[in-house]
């Protein structure tokens, strides 16, 4: 069996972190599905930014929107979601057979809005109304004000995933916002099975202790990060709070880990997948995790469900002045500044492209 298809049977969910024209006009994608038990995939704005750089594929489709005379931003939302309804379709048997628990794909909104709560409800209900795709998620960071964006969007009942969160804190800050959109539909008389994923980053963590804590230490606070959240995930699924909304017609947010590329080349380049094997969860990869999972990786235990060693890990941390508390708000405001300076990147490309395609013409 293969490791890929041994991972899906233990009960994760593959997702693929990568989305390019490419990759759907020359069946990857499809056979990825087939062959690599891949069942729903993410984008972001950097992956949009090589796809769109390092290839002519979308220039003919470029060339259409600036005909229109649309915006650089418009623009690039109607390149994604060409490829993302696509890939959604693609994925669609998938979400029909599993009821909706899998099959998904990802759209995120514009990372300009991070901090702008009523920016990100309107982005979020938009993109959700064009996609015309019921498997289609919209990413809202977990940012404080992200927040209220998440419950108000969950009410609106536009899927949502939610990104950028680091700790078992924020984790539960963001399903708590879940919850409250669920619970309001619940008392307005909505349909309450509005679904969700909860994305945990993990290597940034290994990334930025690096070269601050013994060798020994390497590599090791991501895992024990994820293990702390995985408890706490259990714990709230199985909360009396959960179960009435259960017993309403709600269905789980699940757990996403995400940012599971190796970043320390001395490190195993499978060590976040083989790590983070769980249940009920969803582990989204890049395109190089997943070939090299496939090719000699190997399925570890299951996460333990009182997250086993994680606070020895943690304290061990904790005695080298290493406070994941202010770490983890760092790495959420680092990543929301990162994924700014990505999008501007990205549509300075496009705006570079553009530029040249017009000339041409």
């Amino acid at each position: 069996m293969k490791p890929t298809q041994a991972l899906h049977d233990l009960g994760q969910s593959l997702w693929l972190d990568n989305i390019t024209r490419s990759l759907l006009r020359t069946g990857g994608l499809r056979r990825y599905i087939s062959e690599f038990s891949i069942t729903g995939l993410t984008s972001n704005p950097t992956i949009f930014d090589h796809a769109i750089k390092n290839s002519s594929d979308y220039d003919d489709a470029i060339r259409s929107k600036i005909a229109q005379g649309e915006s650089t931003e418009k623009l690039f939302f109607g390149l994604a979601l060409d490829d993302l309804t696509e890939a959604a379709d693609l994925f669609r048997p998938i979400y029909d057979r599993t009821s909706g628990i899998d099959g998904w794909v990802s759209l995120e909104v514009s990372p300009l809005l991070a901090h702008d709560t009523a920016s990100t409800i309107a982005a979020a209900k938009d993109l959700h109304m064009q996609a015309q795709r019921p498997n289609i998620m919209i990413k809202i960071p977990g940012t404080p004000e992200g927040l209220p964006a998440i419950e108000e969007a969950i009410f609106a009942g536009v899927p949502i995933n939610v990104t950028l969160l680091f700790s078992d804190d924020q984790y539960l800050a963001a399903a708590n916002a879940f919850m409250r959109g669920i619970e309001r539909r619940v008392e307005a008389g909505l349909m309450p099975d509005i679904r969700s994923v909860a994305s945990i980053f993990i290597s940034r963590w290994d990334a930025a202790v690096s070269g601050k804590v013994p060798q020994g230490l390497n590599d090791r606070l991501g895992i024990a990060m994820a293990k702390r959240a995985y408890k706490a995930y259990l714990g709230l699924l199985s909360s009396p709070r959960w179960m009435r909304a259960y017993n309403a017609g709600a269905r789980a947010q699940r757990l996403l880990w995400a940012s599971t590329g190796t970043k320390d080349p001395r490190a195993s380049d499978v060590l976040y997948i083989k790590s983070l094997a769980a249940p009920f969860t969803v582990n989204t990869m890049p395109e190089s995790a997943l070939q090299a999972f496939a090719d000699h990786g190997d399925v570890g235990p299951a996460l333990p469900v009182d997250g086993g060693d994680a606070e020895h890990e943690l304290a061990q941390f904790a005695r080298e002045k290493v406070d994941v508390h202010v770490l983890a708000n760092q790495l959420q405001e680092e990543g929301a500044k990162s994924f700014v300076k990505s999008w501007n990147d990205l549509m300075s490309v496009i705006d570079s492209k553009t530029a040249v395609l017009k000339r041409a013409s």
